[in-house]
């Protein structure tokens, strides 16, 4: 236990004072507890984690390391405990007409997807019945040799926003920094990155298999307060167009 919380007390950069601090627990008894001299009780390790700020995943592996029982279930998505949450999912992506939206996981895997985003892959002259049947990882697709960064128009601005983002959420979601681990010495390079929009929102540019350039900007949606790790991880992301020529090839699919 005391090599998994210290690692994830310097992964914060957060001192023993300070946490110390934060959490109401001597340093001394601190140093101690990290060091193996001591042994946490269950509420002051959970008081540890809540100061620290600790992903639920996080805390179940502290807990487990120290002797305890996990606190957070990791139900999968089809259980029928889940099914009012799938149902709110799907009233979120189905909510906003012909914009494509979709669930991802925390390790970007597609769990769910509506017709616009089938519309979308259509114009971007991408199979997009083999894409959606099957599992498909958003994160290989789009960093893949010819993926689908390729069909982006400002494509070396959004691969780093892309990868700085998955990145950041990697530094508490083990399972998605393995994957950025795995996917890292495939990647091609890009140029440095220039700003694509003056919007203040994730906006990029797609080429369309006709020609058309379609302008996207995207919004992220996520449960408040979840108390198990598979909700803790979901995020739902619209793709709103940002202009009447994304508006109008949109909705054309519609026909």
């Amino acid at each position: 236990m005391t090599a998994t919380f210290a690692a994830l007390r310097k992964s914060r950069r957060v001192s023993q004072l300070e946490l110390s601090l934060r959490a109401g627990v001597s340093q001394r008894h601190l140093s101690c507890i990290e060091t193996g001299r001591a042994r946490a009780g269950r509420e002051t390790l959970i008081a540890l984690l809540d100061a620290l700020g600790a992903s639920l995943e996080e805390r179940n592996q502290a807990l487990l390391a120290a002797g305890y029982a996990p606190a957070h279930a990791e139900r999968p998505l089809d259980a029928p405990e889940m099914a009012p949450v799938r149902a709110a999912l799907a009233q979120l992506i189905h909510a906003n007409g012909a914009a494509p939206a979709l669930v991802l996981d925390g390790e970007y895997n597609v769990v769910m997807a509506n017709a616009g985003l089938a519309r979308l892959l259509v114009l971007l002259g991408l199979p997009a019945q083999d894409l959606l049947a099957g599992p498909l990882n958003l994160l290989r697709a789009f960093f893949a040799p010819g993926g689908l960064r390729s069909l982006c128009v400002d494509e070396a601005w959004l691969c780093n926003e892309m990868w700085g983002r998955a990145s950041r959420e990697a530094e508490h979601l083990p399972r998605l920094r393995a994957l950025l681990d795995e996917l890292r010495p495939t990647l091609t390079a890009w140029a440095a990155p220039q700003a694509a929009s003056l919007l203040p929102v994730l906006a990029f540019r797609l080429r369309a298999a006709d020609g058309r350039v379609l302008s996207f900007f995207s919004t992220i949606t996520s449960f408040g307060t979840p108390l198990d790790i598979t909700l803790a991880s979901l995020k739902v992301e619209h793709l709103f167009p940002s202009d009447e020529v994304t508006r109008a090839a949109l909705a054309e699919g519609l026909g």
